[in-house]
């Protein structure tokens, strides 16, 4: 073999290499025994906004990242261990009710661990959990929901939802500002606008409503009162729809509060 045959062959050797598999870390610390305890594994999942990272231990998801801003899979793994102080390994199954839960959008019985969270910070991403799948709710609510007693401010509520750790498992696209246009505090604006559509939540709808006054819809059949995305406002014909600015203009004029969507708390 001359000289150039042996160029040709060093050239070539990079097109020869073979890249591990996906899991190997995986299998490699479950080969030499380490316990699942003391790391996490993340999946690549599709949503609607794109792809999500999502990490778990044995019992919850841990965090969750959409990759719709150019997120790597390096970026996730130094984002989860900044965070958490546990390192993220690719590999393995979803958590069980993972992937039902993102496609039906219904979390809130997925096991989700905000341990390492400030207490307020978790009880305003919990209220947030507590909104389903196509409807909208305002901050205000989130607020009220997360201390009855001492609802915390505005301010506070946009600060917790710009950190949810958990994207998209924990619902930050059903929250808006009090006037009914998206908060979006944790996403891209596409990327909220697309999971809010995947959900069939009809913004343009929401926006006139807003537009005439609508902050909550009643029927004058039932003479109850809800958010207009709410599953029970939606199922009011037009000619029964009545329009109210605030819950107390509701309760003036003899309607009471969906038990469903607790209008009363804003």
């Amino acid at each position: 073999m001359n000289e150039s045959d042996g160029d040709a062959v060093t050239r070539r050797l990079p097109d020869l290499a073979t890249g591990a598999p996906e899991d190997f870390a995986l299998r490699a610390l479950r080969r030499v025994g380490i316990s699942e305890d003391r790391y996490d594994t993340y999946v690549r999942l599709d949503t609607a906004a794109g792809g999500l990272f999502v990490a778990s231990s044995p019992q919850a998801v841990t965090g969750a990242c959409l990759d719709s801003a150019g997120l790597t899979a390096t970026g996730f793994e130094e984002r989860h261990r900044a965070r958490t102080g546990r390192s993220a390994i690719s590999g393995g199954r979803p958590l069980p009710g993972l992937v039902p839960a993102l496609r039906t959008g219904r979390a809130r019985r997925l096991a989700i661990d905000l341990s390492g969270l400030p207490e307020e910070q978790r009880t305003i991403l919990e209220a947030v959990r507590n909104i389903p799948a196509g409807q909208l709710r305002p901050l205000g609510w989130i607020a009220r929901e997360a201390d009855p007693e001492a609802p915390p401010p505005a301010s506070d509520v946009l600060r917790a939802l710009a950190a949810n750790p958990v994207a998209v498992l924990i619902p930050c696209h059903r929250v808006t500002h009090d006037n009914g246009s998206p908060c979006d505090a944790a996403y891209l604006p596409k990327a909220g606008e697309a999971l809010r559509r995947a959900e069939h939540i009809d913004m343009r709808r929401v926006a006139e409503l807003s537009r005439a006054g609508a902050v909550f819809l009643g029927s004058d059949t039932t003479f109850i009162y809800c958010h207009p995305t709410c599953a029970h406002a939606r199922r009011i014909t037009p000619g029964h729809r009545v329009h109210f600015r605030t819950a107390q203009d509701a309760r003036e004029a003899g309607y009471r509060a969906c038990k469903s969507c607790r209008p009363i708390t804003v």
